[in-house]
């Protein structure tokens, strides 16, 4: 099992070379986007070039006379237009509307040939050599810093460098990783010799924020209301038109991403928990691509919430040793989750009700379309593990954990209640 954490560190970047970094960036996404144009190709997406080496091949020599960057950073400039582009091109295989990528965040990835650490500082190459940068670490300890960045048991990986335009102030986003007791460095979801794994399945909506296949309800409403209380504030501020008023809405802006970070970083918190607390071995979310088209009635701030949600998740839950995946949505929400029934109609769901109109169970939509992920997700695992008899992936039979006890993804009746 392979444990990711990132740590984000302040910078202290000495003034004068402060331009350094930010020409640097200019730089690395010059080249990046020089990558984007090279590998892409509005005839086909059969004609995009997705592959790394393909694309480092044929344009490090000339983006290194074209900039002063060092070396790996315009390989990893290259790496993340590849990465893009294969974005794209997965989009496009879909049917979806897609376009050359535009790569414009300010920021720079940094591998750990040019980023050097120290104990309390950092060493990053620059256009114009290298700079030592101090670490403005908070006083609790032991800080993210020190609990994964100083520990032995894991290893730097690929790092990002941001730039906060606010507050004038650069962060590095430190990636680490660590393997379970195991040690064998494979990066396999599940022990090869569990018999058996239970996942939970979680379904994201509009009415509740989050709600598990156990019957837990995370309903948003706390964070429902916070919203409208920050966008109120917004819009007297903005009323006033004064430069007060203005920094004033900055300073707003900060508090309410720094509270939003923070609920959906304890949702996910009790979210892990619950999957812990109930055994079991997987969290299931349904996928999130395109789920602005799918929930449209959803505000921003609720799309937000569930990709946040996904992501804080994704971090926290292998950690305790439990693996997260996604599975197409498709009908989850009109699907009658009673495995001795199944019927799909758009007719079962009304606004938050669920009510099969074949076999006439009822529950609230939001849980039935939990039960439905996880089920999903437990029949694709068994449906592999029969047409793949000799795997040696580590596919076992899933159940979910369900209110009550659990379903069973390769049964055709109910095995307990819910």
């Amino acid at each position: 099992m392979e444990v990711r954490r990132t740590a984000p560190v302040k910078l202290v970047v000495p003034d004068e070379r402060r331009d350094d970094l930010h020409e640097s960036a200019r730089q690395f996404l010059h080249c990046a986007n020089r990558a984007a144009e090279f590998c892409w190709s509005d005839d086909s997406y059969t004609e995009c070039i997705t592959a790394n080496t393909t694309a480092r091949d044929a344009l490090y020599d000339e983006l290194r006379d074209e900039t002063e960057l060092t070396a790996n950073l315009v390989q990893e400039a290259i790496r993340r237009a590849v990465q893009a582009v294969k974005g794209c091109v997965e989009r496009w295989k879909q049917g979806k509307r897609v376009s050359q990528p535009e790569l414009t965040s300010w920021s720079m990835l940094y591998d750990k040939r040019s980023a050097t650490f120290y104990r309390n500082k950092v060493s990053l190459s620059t256009v114009n050599g290298r700079v030592e940068c101090d670490f403005e670490l908070p006083s609790d300890s032991p800080t993210p810093y020190e609990r994964y960045v100083l520990s032995e048991e894991f290893e730097f990986r690929a790092s990002t460098l941001q730039y906060d335009a606010i507050d004038d102030e650069f962060y590095f986003h430190i990636t680490t990783r660590k393997y379970d007791s195991d040690g064998d460095g494979e990066l396999s979801e599940v022990s090869g010799d569990t018999e058996h794994q239970t996942v939970l399945g979680i379904d994201l909506g509009v009415n509740s924020l989050a709600v598990a296949s156990t019957g837990r309800f995370w309903q948003g409403d706390d964070y429902d209301h916070w919203c409208r209380e920050f966008e109120k504030q917004r819009g007297e501020l903005q009323h006033r038109g004064t430069q007060a008023a203005h920094n004033a809405l900055l300073r707003l802006g900060k508090r309410e991403e720094a509270w939003r970070k923070q609920y959906i970083h304890t949702v996910a918190n009790e979210l892990v928990t619950e999957a812990v607390e109930h055994d079991c071995d997987g969290i299931v979310f349904e996928d999130l691509t395109d789920i602005r088209e799918r929930l449209s009635q959803a505000k921003w701030h609720h799309i937000w919430a569930f990709r946040r949600l996904y992501e804080y998740v994704s971090y926290k839950a292998p950690e305790k040793g439990v693996y997260v995946e996604q599975v197409e949505p498709n009908y989850t929400s009109q699907r009658c989750s009673r495995t001795d029934c199944g019927f799909t109609h758009d007719g079962n769901r009304h606004g938050e009700h669920f009510c099969c109109q074949k076999c006439g169970y009822e529950v609230n939509a939001d849980y039935n379309a939990a039960k439905n992920i996880g089920t999903r997700y437990a029949r694709k695992r068994t449906h592999r593990l029969r047409s793949s008899p000799k795997s040696g992936d580590g596919d076992a039979p899933v159940n979910v954990r369900i209110n009550g006890g659990t379903l069973n993804g390769k049964s055709h009746q109910p095995i307990a209640g819910g």
